[in-house]
């Protein structure tokens, strides 16, 4: 399995700190986007940027660090999710299903927020270890 390129980086914490902090552009969150098939609303939300700021954005433009932390907390999600399904077209159909551990929510309708991330995080694991009911 093929990881992205910037996360090859980030051994540990500090290395999402670093490039949070360094920031990404519209181009790599485009990128992102595409191959996890979100669509610009989606995208925009989960970067707690609104959809018509996103639409200004030009492909140069810097990420501030919140929303550089988001999207390479997303990525890494995805990749967990990969992991767990052994595939990504397995994964993607899963982040869309409203689940009763969601509160009747997807899991990509909860990624606006840290914790959302987290529990959904919390949930790949638990299936990955054969404990989720």
């Amino acid at each position: 399995m093929r990881q992205p390129i910037v996360l090859t980086r980030l051994k540990n914490p500090l290395d999402l700190i670093e490039l949070s902090r360094r920031g990404v552009n519209k181009a790599a969150v485009d990128l992102v986007a595409q191959k996890l098939s979100l669509t610009d609303r989606e995208i925009a939300r989960i970067l707690n940027i609104s959809e018509r700021t996103f639409h200004r954005y030009t492909t140069d433009t810097q990420l501030d660090t919140s929303s550089t932390e988001r999207l390479l907390k997303l990525m890494l999600l995805y990749q967990h999710g990969e992991e767990v399904f052994s595939n990504l077209e397995d994964f993607k159909p899963w982040m869309r299903q409203s689940m009763r551990v969601f509160g009747d929510k997807t899991a990509l309708d909860l990624l606006d927020t840290i914790t959302g991330f987290e529990l959904v995080d919390n949930v790949l694991s638990r299936i990955e270890f054969g404990t989720y009911s």
